[in-house]
């Protein structure tokens, strides 16, 4: 499946052109919607995400009363500058506190990303009925892995393929719209506060991505 997936993707990008000259641009503010699903086909995740660009925080938070039926249920809070996160238990009024060893923030393009390509999803011919996208590619040295990021004009992220030697994930952005509706879901909870980091058994590499493995 992995062979198949990246040959494919691959394959749909040799048609576009690299003539022009690109810098990674970085991703507003934004709310909305995000599914995870390994390239096995089983979904992952798929709940609400707050996310603050300036600020450098995401929220996400899985949506239990989805009729998507999805393998985990997560309530995560990154603060990816200070390089630390928290799970959420808001039923139990719990936290873990933990160290972040990998910061690739999944809604924004990294500084050191390469440009791949620009290409048409849908129709470019068709008013409507199509989607032109940036194509970005790095790796992920901390989980001996790479990335491939699609994103919107405006530099919205519409989707990304994350593969690494253990597993392969796609992060699909929905219903995305450019403002945070709730800034207390970027607060940590008053029952986390004051809590330890958690040490971080040896070989463990925490990160958002790697929270959905």
């Amino acid at each position: 499946m992995y062979a198949a997936v990246t040959l494919f993707v691959f394959m749909c990008l040799t048609a576009t052109t690299h003539a022009e000259h690109h810098q990674p641009c970085h991703a507003p503010n934004m709310t909305g919607h995000m599914s995870v699903m390994s390239l096995k086909g089983e979904m992952r995740a798929f709940g609400a995400f707050t996310y603050d660009s300036m600020g450098k925080k995401l929220r996400f938070k899985s949506n239990e009363s989805s009729s998507i039926n999805t393998s985990l249920g997560l309530d995560l809070l990154m603060f990816f500058e200070e390089g630390i996160f928290y799970e959420i238990d808001s039923k139990n009024q719990s936290c873990e506190k933990k160290s972040l060893q990998s910061t690739l923030e999944p809604l924004d393009i990294p500084d050191d990303a390469k440009f791949l390509a620009s290409i048409h999803a849908g129709s470019s011919s068709i008013e409507g009925e199509g989607l032109k996208v940036n194509v970005w590619t790095g790796s992920m040295a901390d989980m001996k892995g790479h990335y491939s990021m699609s994103v919107t004009m405006g530099c919205l992220p519409v989707s990304t393929f994350y593969f690494t030697e253990s597993t392969s994930l796609l992060f699909s952005n929905t219903d995305v719209e450019l403002e945070i509706k709730d800034p207390d879901l970027l607060l940590v909870p008053s029952f986390c506060l004051g809590l330890p980091v958690e040490e971080t058994p040896e070989g463990t590499v925490h990160s958002f991505i790697n929270e959905f493995m």
